[in-house]
C-alpha cells in the first residue's frame, strides 16, 4: 500500500537529482513512479507525459501533481509537488550563491561539465525507451516518419513540441476506430 511518505519521498528524491530542469527530470519520475514503486505502467506514464508537454508550466510539477493525486488523493498531490518544488528551491538558492562564491574554481565548472554526459544518458535512454514503444505500436515506418517530422517541426521550423503533442493528440480523438480484429477458435 502507498503510503504519503512513499510519495514525498519519491518525488523528494527528483527534485533533489533534477540537474538541468524539467526534461533531465523525466527519466527520474519514470524511475520511481514506473520502475520502483509501480504506481503507472509504461503506458500511462506515457500518456500523463504527453498530456503534460501540452500544458503551460514545468513539466515536473505537472507530472507530480497528477501522480501524486492518482497515487494518494489531493493530499498526494500537495505533497507531491511541495516535494519536487522544495529542493529545487533549496538548491536554487544555495547553490547559485555557493556558484557565485566559488565560480572561478576549475572544480565548479568540473562539477557543471560532468553532469551533462549523465543527463544525456539519461535522456537518451528515454528517447530509445520511447521509440521503441512507438515502433512496436506503430510499426517502424510510421514512427520513423513522425520521428523525422516531429524533428523537423521542432528544430527546424521552430514549433513548440507542446503543439505537435496537441496536433497528434487531436487527430488520434477524431480518428475513425479500427475494427478489432478476431481470433479464430
Amino acid at each position: 500500500m502507498t503510503t504519503l511518505i512513499d510519495v514525498f519521498c519519491a518525488f523528494f528524491r527528483i527534485g533533489l537529482f533534477g540537474f538541468g530542469g524539467g526534461p533531465t527530470m523525466i527519466p527520474l519520475v519514470h524511475a520511481e513512479v514506473v520502475n520502483r514503486y509501480h504506481w503507472m505502467s509504461d503506458d500511462e506514464f506515457s500518456n500523463v507525459l504527453a498530456i503534460g508537454n501540452t500544458l503551460p508550466g514545468p513539466i515536473a510539477t505537472k507530472m507530480a501533481g497528477y501522480i501524486g493525486y492518482k497515487v494518494a488523493g489531493y493530499t498526494g498531490m500537495l505533497l507531491a509537488v511541495i516535494a519536487v518544488a522544495v529542493p529545487l528551491v533549496i538548491v536554487m538558492v544555495a547553490g547559485l550563491s555557493l556558484l557565485n562564491q566559488y565560480r572561478d574554481m576549475p572544480w565548479v565548472s568540473g562539477m557543471a561539465n560532468g553532469v551533462i554526459p549523465v543527463v544525456s544518458w539519461m535522456l537518451a535512454k528515454l528517447t530509445w525507451d520511447f521509440f521503441a514503444k512507438g515502433y512496436k505500436s506503430l510499426g517502424i515506418t510510421t514512427a520513423c516518419i513522425m520521428s523525422v517530422a516531429a524533428f523537423a517541426l521542432i528544430n527546424l521550423a521552430g514549433i513548440h513540441p507542446g503543439i505537435i503533442i496537441a496536433g497528434i493528440l487531436l487527430a488520434a480523438m477524431f480518428k475513425p476506430a479500427q475494427p478489432a480484429t478476431q481470433t479464430e477458435s
